[in-house]
């Protein structure tokens, strides 16, 4: 999962940012239940989709208001 650029978050729409959250949020649940059932190589994976979650709310919460 590569860094979420800022310019495409500030071009989506209220819409697309909860379905991009949606999206964000299932990944991070499938790699919970991957690293639960076999050894993963990289646990930066967890740090990067966290942030991008929070990247992405923020983003959310500025159009919002």
């Amino acid at each position: 999962m590569n860094k979420i650029v800022k310019n495409e978050l500030k071009a989506l729409s209220e819409l697309e940012l909860i379905s991009k959250v949606d999206d964000l949020r299932r990944e991070l649940f499938s790699l919970r239940l991957h690293s639960k059932t076999s050894p993963l190589e990289n646990f930066t994976q967890f740090k990067k989709l966290r942030r991008n979650i929070a990247r992405t709310l923020t983003y959310l919460r500025q159009k919002n208001g």
